[in-house]
């Protein structure tokens, strides 16, 4: 099964507005490393991270990781083990062996970095269109976007304009389907 790894940016956008659950439209394992995990420090969401870990028996370790992570350094120009070091471990380790690996972020060096190495590449966005395809009503999405665009993420007209015509288009697969 797929291992999907959380990134700070995600957990902070959807954690400030209390949706992190929607992280549980993907198929796979998710994961938050401790290291991610100490990068979300606002409140609300460094609660709601804590209690979508316990509620949701997220993982928070994995042992790829740290075989990867002098590697990932020298990849990223990082001198020290900050949280983008562990997911780009995370990519190297799973790529490695020819396994799949998922990364969430709103990173642009983390997303850029880790589909160049192979990994499955989405962000905060990605995640509410995933729970439109897992059954989130259209309207319900389009507020999302909104209160995450208010709540700190701050996306541009198009952006949000983009975000937008992929809950249509993800709506409309979904009635489709039925």
């Amino acid at each position: 099964m797929t291992r999907i790894f959380l990134d700070a940016t995600t957990l902070i956008a959807l954690g400030t507005i209390g949706e992190l659950q929607h992280l549980t439209s993907f198929f796979g394992d998710l994961v938050v490393l401790p290291t991610v995990q100490n990068e979300v420090t606002t409140e609300p969401a460094q609660t709601n991270l804590t209690r979508f870990i316990d509620q949701y028996e997220i993982e928070i370790t994995d042992p790829v990781v740290d075989d990867h992570l002098q590697q990932a350094k020298e990849v990223l120009g990082e001198e020290e083990k900050i949280g983008d070091v562990y997911l780009i471990g995370a990519v190297l380790g799973y790529t490695a062996d020819d396994q799949s690996v998922g990364i969430v972020s709103d990173d642009r060096r983390v997303r850029t970095t880790a589909r160049g190495l192979g990994a499955i590449v989405t962000g905060t966005i990605g995640v509410v269109i995933r729970a439109v395809e897992d059954g989130l009503d259209r309207e319900k999405a389009y507020e999302l976007v909104d209160q995450i665009d208010s709540h700190g993420l701050h996306m541009t007209g198009s952006l949000r304009d983009k975000a937008y015509s992929l809950i249509d288009d993800a709506a409309e697969a979904k009635s489709s389907e039925r």
